[in-house]
């Protein structure tokens, strides 16, 4: 029996996607930097870096300096990656932005008696004023980040310490993401049932349960 659904933050109930490429666009812009690939280029960065945080080779400060110091190409100091990065972020956070459809998913399963968390790859005090920010955390019941894990999505230790963290068994617990490898694989590895959010339709061949909008996620999904 189903008793909690897990969700993802980024590009799952928040906009991440939008919110980065219009703040590195202006970002760079600012500096000198600009191309219709610039958002794009800046994704594949921040990927490769992010990734290399999540297993733990280096830490959350330092992956954001990488990200500058490997996009702009020139060598920096700590303190000036660190300072141009400040000028991203403010940007960034600006145009944090909830999909429509998100407080209503998050409603329909709390209104079902199931916990409702929240388990993100991002750094605890960031994600935690993401959710101030937008209102959610009235509508969730915890949130899990995997800064506080040994280690992030889509490890099955970190599905395992957030299930227990949540406090339900891996076997009766639902992940819904966005992404098919960190949100969905991950979380089936780990014995979770697990729910693909696919918004942009491009997964339909995928054999994994799927949806494109929260607005068609029921109980059964899986």
């Amino acid at each position: 029996m189903l008793e909690a659904v897990l969700f993802d933050l980024d590009d799952t109930l928040v906009d991440q996607e939008t919110a980065s490429r219009a703040a590195v666009v202006e970002w760079a812009a600012g500096l000198g930097v600009d191309g219709g690939e610039v958002a794009g280029r800046w994704a594949r960065v921040s990927e490769r870096h992010y990734a290399r945080y999540q297993r733990r080779e280096i830490g959350f400060g330092e992956q954001r300096r990488e990200r500058v110091r490997e996009f702009l190409g020139i060598a920096l100091s700590d303190a000036e990656a660190d300072g141009l990065f400040a000028g991203y972020l403010e940007r960034y956070e600006a145009g944090w932005a909830l999909f429509d459809d998100a407080v209503p998913a998050l409603r329909r399963v709390r209104a079902a008696g199931l916990t409702v968390a929240v388990f993100t790859n991002g750094e605890q005090g960031q994600q935690r004023r993401k959710l101030e920010r937008l209102g959610l955390l009235p509508e969730v019941d915890l949130m899990v980040a995997s800064s506080t894990l040994p280690a992030g999505k889509p490890d099955p230790r970190a599905f395992r310490h957030a299930v227990e963290r949540v406090g339900v068994d891996a076997s009766r617990a639902l992940m819904v993401g966005d992404s098919l490898h960190k949100d969905v694989l991950g979380a089936r590895a780990a014995g979770l049932m697990a729910v693909l959010l696919d918004r942009a339709d491009s997964h339909a061949g995928v054999e994994v349960p799927r949806i494109t909008s929260l607005d068609d996620l029921t109980l059964s999904s899986t």
